[in-house]
C-alpha cells in the first residue's frame, strides 16, 4: 500500500471542507486488510505434505529418509508460500472475506468514537484493501433518515478510484459525495461543533 503523508493532509483537508457543509461528522479508515491470522495455510501444506509420500513410493524408488525429507521439506516450503499475507487472505473463500472486512468495520465505528456524537449524525468511509472492500456506515441519527442505497455513489467513486491505484483521491471523492448527502439531511447549524478528529486512520 503506498500511502504518503500528502495524502493524509489531503484526506483531513477534505473532511474539514466537507463538515464545513453540514453538521454531521465523517470519519476514515484505511485497513491494509482485515484477515490476519488463519490456519487454512498451515492446513493445506500439511494434507500435501501428507499425500507427498504415497505419491512418491508408487511412482519412484527413493529411500524411506528421503521422501519423509522431502515430505517436511514440502511442509515448511508450502507453509512459508502460503502464509504470505497477499496469498493467505486470497485462500479465503470470497464470502468469508467480506464477512471478516464487515467485522472490521463495525468494530472500528465504534473504536473510533463515532457512537459518541451528540446527535448521532457522523458516517464512517471505511475501506480494507486486501479483501477490495468498502464501506460506509452510519450513525442511528443519520441511518433513520438516510437509507444505505443513498451512499453508493460515495462507495462508487471510492473502489473506482482506487481500482486505479489512487486511494487518496477514492477518499476525497468520497468524502465530497458524503458532504452532498449529509448537507441535504443535516445542514450546518449555530451549535454545530467539531467532535471528532478530522483525519484517516491507517490500521
Amino acid at each position: 500500500m503506498s500511502f504518503r503523508p500528502e495524502d493524509s493532509a489531503r484526506i483531513s483537508a477534505a473532511i474539514r471542507a466537507a463538515e464545513a457543509r453540514t453538521s454531521g461528522e465523517i470519519v476514515c479508515v484505511l485497513a491494509r486488510r482485515s484477515v490476519d491470522r488463519t490456519a487454512l495455510p498451515v492446513v493445506i501444506a500439511a494434507v500435501v505434505s501428507l499425500l507427498l509420500p504415497w505419491l512418491l513410493v508408487q511412482c519412484t524408488a527413493l529411500a524411506v529418509r528421503q521422501i519423509l525429507l522431502l515430505q517436511v521439506a514440502t511442509f515448511v516450503a508450502l507453509t512459508m508460500i502460503l502464509c504470505q499475507p497477499r496469498i493467505a487472505v486470497a485462500l479465503v473463500p470470497r464470502a468469508a472475506r467480506r464477512a471478516v472486512a464487515h467485522r472490521r468495520a463495525m468494530e472500528q465505528f465504534v473504536l473510533r468514537g463515532i457512537t459518541r456524537t451528540r446527535d448521532r449524525t457522523a458516517v464512517l468511509i471505511f475501506v480494507s484493501l486486501a479483501e477490495r472492500y468498502a464501506r460506509i456506515v452510519a450513525d442511528d441519527g443519520i441511518a433513520a433518515r438516510v437509507p444505505q442505497s443513498e451512499w453508493q455513489r460515495a462507495v462508487d467513486a471510492l473502489t473506482g478510484h482506487m481500482r486505479e491505484g489512487r486511494i487518496a483521491d477514492g477518499f476525497v471523492a468520497a468524502i465530497d459525495k458524503c458532504a452532498d448527502v449529509l448537507a441535504m439531511h443535516f445542514p450546518p447549524t449555530e451549535s454545530s461543533r467539531d467532535e471528532l478528529p478530522d483525519r484517516i486512520y491507517l490500521i
